[in-house]
């Protein structure tokens, strides 16, 4: 079984926690002049984000500096690992955890809809016999996934409603999935 995977330790204090610190007007003050900018200068919106690896650690393995730690990936158990590494399959569900919470936050404290704390989960369900070469006709990769929000807040419906749509709209990370964008792949 994997083990459970941590940027630094303060991270198990709740998302809600952090985002709560900051009302509506704080948010806003925050983003007015970065949506300035990109009004003005479409180009300036456009960031690279970047990742890398190392492939010198121990066994099939590849050591990623995450900017707060460095994470050591290696097999899933169901493909031969040990579980003492971090799972890539996991991690990009726990980039989709990570990206939904601050989303719903940031769009609860927009919209100013109190939220007192709360969890998300991400399941996602692989058959490793495509991963493994096993059988041909079964996909590599996740074949579904289930996002989901517990939240401790006095909603009514419409809020629960557009809190989801808008998370959805805009989590970088679940549109991503949804709507892949154009990869390439190279070996210099």
């Amino acid at each position: 079984m994997p083990l459970p995977f941590a940027f630094v330790p303060d991270y198990a204090s709740s998302i809600f926690d952090r985002i709560a610190l900051m009302d509506a007007q704080d948010l806003r003050a925050l983003q007015a002049p970065l949506k300035q900018q990109y009004r003005e200068d479409p180009t300036s919106a456009v960031v690279t984000l970047r990742a890398s690896g190392r492939l010198d650690g121990a066994g099939v393995s590849c050591r990623v500096e995450t900017g707060r730690a460095l994470v050591e990936a290696g097999l899933h158990p169901a493909t031969g690992g040990s579980g003492l590494q971090a799972c890539s399959g996991d991690m990009l569900l726990e980039a989709l955890a990570a990206c939904a919470g601050v989303t719903l936050g940031a769009v609860a404290t927009a919209l100013e809809i109190p939220i007192r704390g709360g969890t998300v989960k991400v399941e996602g369900d692989l058959d490793f016999r495509g991963t493994l070469g096993v059988n041909k006709d079964v996909p590599v990769g996740f074949q579904t996934i289930r996002l989901s929000f517990d939240l401790d807040a006095d909603l009514t419906p419409d809020q629960l409603g557009t809190l989801l749509k808008l998370t959805e709209r805009y989590c970088v990370v679940l549109q991503t999935l949804r709507s892949p964008p154009a990869i390439t792949a190279t070996i210099l």
